[in-house]
């Protein structure tokens, strides 16, 4: 059985990696990408990250 910490370090080398695909074979789209992502309204990544967040907190509760 993995600790709790371990466990986390694992899923964060799965985040790391799924992240990884996107610049790694669509550098070109992925810089666009971040390109019009910084030109949003901060109010407006603000959101985006707090659905996220609430995304993941959800689906953590679901899953433990």
């Amino acid at each position: 059985m993995y600790s709790l910490t371990e466990v986390i370090l694992m899923a964060l080398a799965m985040v790391l990696i799924a992240e990884g695909f996107g610049p790694m074979f669509f550098a070109n789209k992925w810089q666009r990408f971040l390109q019009q992502i910084s030109q949003q309204p901060v109010n407006q990544l603000r959101s985006m990250g707090g659905v996220l967040v609430t995304i993941g907190i959800v689906s953590l509760v679901y899953l433990v």
